[in-house]
């Protein structure tokens, strides 16, 4: 098989990239080693910034986006019983929906077939080769026979643990990495929120968070030490945590159900330089990991696949080589903007077990400071519906 580009997973990062490929006339065909069941039962993310939302309206696919999803005007900062807003769309004029990665990913597949755009599901063994040359080709097995797609570029959009990355020589890449001493473990249930938009609360038990897929699917975390089994928190341990943690209003609201899904996911700030080698262009968690805290995850990746889809386009049209050489550079600029937002924001939200009174004392004068000044919240906001592309 001969294409223009040959992308490597078919998560969000990877449709999203084919589709506005196939939309300005690129050839491109996405390999994923699973299949598509499998594919749409990853529960991820559900915060959904402008650059996310605005590539689903460029390609038409919004209708589902809009009438289901909820858009936010803001969300909350809890210290105790303390409560601080930040009203994100009176401070920027712009809103965050909570929509969910599945639903995000059903769309871009279901809209596959109808625009050409070839999705090959369970290939296995992938393989990329020559990526330092103008003429890759990546190998895969599908039904017991070895495969073979020659390309001009391959965009690796296949995750922390995809063979992407892994092709990029250890003498050019780079690694700057953060492993935080606790995981989220969440619970998705079929109750409505406790309450109409996100709760982020430091509570002297830890960090929890009240969030939403819908006016009747809530999402709920709480960190728990890395050294917690998931069979040590029954769903009626974990609700109660979660009153405590999230303080008596949120508790009197919240509504109790059987988990949907329950998991525990380790935090780390990582990312891996260069996003670019040859003809090998990283996007998504591929080349970086962000803590949860900021919902930037699926965002950064629709980021990326807005700079990589307009540098393939610029190469492909114009003859722009330079488009992607440059995308590296220019995507790394908005990966460590989206990379400092959610340290900060983690460090502010959880209990460090190394901290002491001092850093606790900096948590309740930083938490003051937001609560009073408008400036401060207006920082947080801009940051939190996105930082401009």
């Amino acid at each position: 098989m001969k294409t223009q580009v040959c992308i490597i997973g078919a998560g969000p990062a990877g449709l999203l990239l084919g589709h506005l490929l196939k939309a300005e006339g690129v050839d491109c065909v996405v390999l994923e080693q699973r299949d598509p069941d499998y594919v749409l039962g990853r529960i991820r993310a559900g915060v959904l910034e402008n650059i996310t939302v605005s590539l689903m309206e460029r390609l038409g696919l919004d209708a589902r986006l809009k009438a289901e999803g909820l858009p936010e005007d803001g969300f909350n900062l809890a210290d105790g019983e303390r409560l601080i807003r930040i009203p994100i769309r009176e401070l920027t004029g712009q809103q965050v929906w909570v929509y969910g990665q599945t639903e995000i990913t059903k769309d871009l597949m279901d809209a596959a077939p109808e625009r050409g755009l070839e999705v090959i599901y369970e290939a296995e063994g992938v393989a990329l080769h020559d990526v330092d040359s103008d003429a890759p080709y990546v190998t895969y097995t599908k039904d017991g026979a070895q495969q073979r797609v020659d390309c001009r570029f391959i965009a690796g959009c296949d995750g922390y643990h995809g063979p992407s990355r892994q092709a990029v020589p250890a003498s050019v890449g780079q690694v700057f990495e953060r492993v935080y001493p606790f995981g989220w473990l969440g619970i998705l249930a079929d109750v409505p929120p406790c309450n109409h938009e996100l709760i982020y609360a430091n509570h002297e038990r830890g960090f929890a968070l009240a969030s939403m897929r819908s006016h009747t699917r809530s999402r709920y975390y709480v960190d728990v030490a890395l050294t917690e089994k998931l069979e040590d928190w029954p769903d009626e341990r974990l609700w109660d945590e979660l009153a405590i943690r999230l303080g008596p209003d949120a508790a009197a609201n919240m509504t109790r159900g059987p988990a949907i899904e329950k998991s525990i996911a380790p935090l780390r700030s990582f990312v891996f330089t260069p996003m670019r080698h040859g003809s090998l262009l990283l996007c998504g968690d591929a080349a970086h990991i962000v803590p949860p805290t900021g919902a930037k995850g699926l965002n950064l990746a629709a980021s990326d696949v807005h700079y990589a889809s307009a540098a393939l386009v610029a190469y492909f049209k114009g003859g722009d080589a330079d488009a992607v050489a440059g995308y590296s550079a220019k995507a790394l600029a908005r990966v460590w903007q989206c990379e400092r937002f959610s340290w900060q924001l983690t460090k502010l939200m959880h209990r460090f077990p190394e901290d002491g009174p001092f850093e606790r004392a900096m948590q309740v004068a930083e938490l003051d400071y937001i609560a009073g000044s408008r400036a401060a919240q207006l920082v947080i906001a801009e940051n939190y519906v996105g930082l401009p592309v």
